[in-house]
């Protein structure tokens, strides 16, 4: 019941929903599909970049058929705000090594792409055999740097979204569709 009212009160500050629970599931499992089949015959490690893409993550290695490893990395360049800062760090670094190996970053939210670039550009320079992205969602007309992806779930407007491991103030991760946030939300926190 506990669970039910909290959804309920962090429900309640969502604007509008841009992907329910459903669609999202039905795209998660055909990307788990297409993942399977290109990678078939590789030694892939799926990176997930902490803490937005986990719950995407545990959904979509659900879907692949294929033996794949984990790991994480953890890098932050939003802080508790709705907008970057610019400035990127990694938190927590990769616990195995990836030279030789494919790996295919799964990320949560493609926005402006500063920090997928430094990513990149950092897993790039440990020499694996590819290096590709997997990102839930991507923001129109929002990335500053030109990102290649290989595979995409979502494009969404250019607004801030939460739900399905997406946060505003490390809260709204556990909704399980994704969606905008009431006005009042970030003037309630700017106050």
């Amino acid at each position: 019941m506990k669970a039910n009212i909290a959804e309920k009160v962090l429900a309640d500050d969502i604007e509008k929903v841009l992907l329910s629970s459903e669609d999202i599931k039905r795209r998660v499992a055909e990307l788990g599909r297409q993942i399977s089949e290109d990678y078939k015959d590789k030694d892939v490690v799926l990176v997930g970049i902490l803490r937005g893409a986990f719950v995407f993550l545990a959904d979509l290695i659900r879907e692949i058929s294929i033996p794949v490893e984990t790991d994480f990395i953890a890098i932050s360049s939003y802080g508790s705000s709705s907008t970057t800062s610019g400035v990127v760090r990694i938190l927590k670094d990769l616990d195995e090594d990836i030279e030789g190996r494919d790996v295919l970053i799964i990320e949560d939210i493609l926005d402006t792409g500063l920090t997928l670039k430094y990513l990149v550009k950092n897993l790039s320079s440990r020499r694996p055999a590819s290096l590709e992205i997997c990102s839930f969602i991507v923001k129109e007309c929002k990335q500053s740097v030109a990102i290649s992806l290989k595979y995409l779930g979502y494009t969404v407007p250019n607004r801030f979204v939460v739900g399905y491991g997406l946060d505003y103030a490390q809260r709204y991760r556990n909704l399980p569709f994704v969606g905008t946030l009431k006005p009042y939300v970030y003037e309630r926190d700017e106050i």
